[in-house]
């Protein structure tokens, strides 16, 4: 059976991520290599750190077009955290900066409110309201936990692909689906057996060759 595909571009908890998916059963490999990637049966994009510096490395690796390719094709493809920014349009972490486009939206920071506790980053756990049962999120209870750490946050064009949305300040989109393409703005392999039900959707996805149904 062909591997997952987890795209290494120096950002991201590859190896964390790459675990979680054989714990579930599936067979993943963390890889640059464009063929390994178009050949790939799902693809996965994780993300730590800015958005400006995740595209700068997608770009100085020649990943851009095999993750959009890859996306055009079909086949299930998951961001995860940053990985789910840099799908947007643009983000706004130290100055405007182009994202892939593959989703209409813009990636904006968190307000921090000292008075009410409100850190930037917002970092530990925090709930989901599911918005849509997106196969992604299959058997996820509303009112879940998951593991967050980020500064910045979608804000998608098309309020039709939000999945799950979480509280912090304001509500945001904490999962999004559009046909093919699933995303989590949290952590699935830090966030136990949330997590691991969520990869292991994932993995049925892919390896029932799903996941191209159009977002409703």
């Amino acid at each position: 059976m062909r591997p997952i595909a987890v795209i290494d571009y120096d950002m991201g908890n590859l190896r964390s991520v790459q675990k979680a998916l054989e714990r579930v059963g599936a067979t993943a490999v963390v890889t640059r290599d464009p063929a390994v990637i178009a050949g790939a049966a799902g693809a996965v994009l994780p993300g730590v750190g800015a958005f400006r510096m995740c595209m700068d490395n997608l770009r100085r690796y020649g990943l851009v077009e095999p993750v959009r390719d890859f996306v055009a094709s079909g086949r299930p493809f998951l961001g995860i955290c940053v990985g789910m920014q840099i799908l947007f349009e643009e983000g706004e972490e130290f100055g405007r900066v182009a994202g892939l486009g593959i989703l209409r939206g813009r990636v904006i920071r968190f307000e921090a409110d000292p008075e009410a506790g409100r850190k930037v980053p917002q970092m530990g756990w925090n709930t989901l309201a599911i918005r849509r049962r997106a196969p992604h999120l299959a058997g996820i209870p509303d009112g879940a936990f998951v593991y967050f750490v980020h500064s910045y946050y979608p804000v998608p064009a098309d309020e039709g692909v939000v999945a799950a949305t979480t509280e912090y300040g304001v509500e945001f989109a904490s999962a999004v689906w559009r046909g093919n393409v699933f995303a989590t703005q949290f952590h699935p392999e830090k966030s136990q057996a949330v997590g691991l039900r969520l990869l292991e959707n994932f993995a049925g996805l892919v390896a029932g060759g799903r996941g191209i149904a159009a977002a409703s």
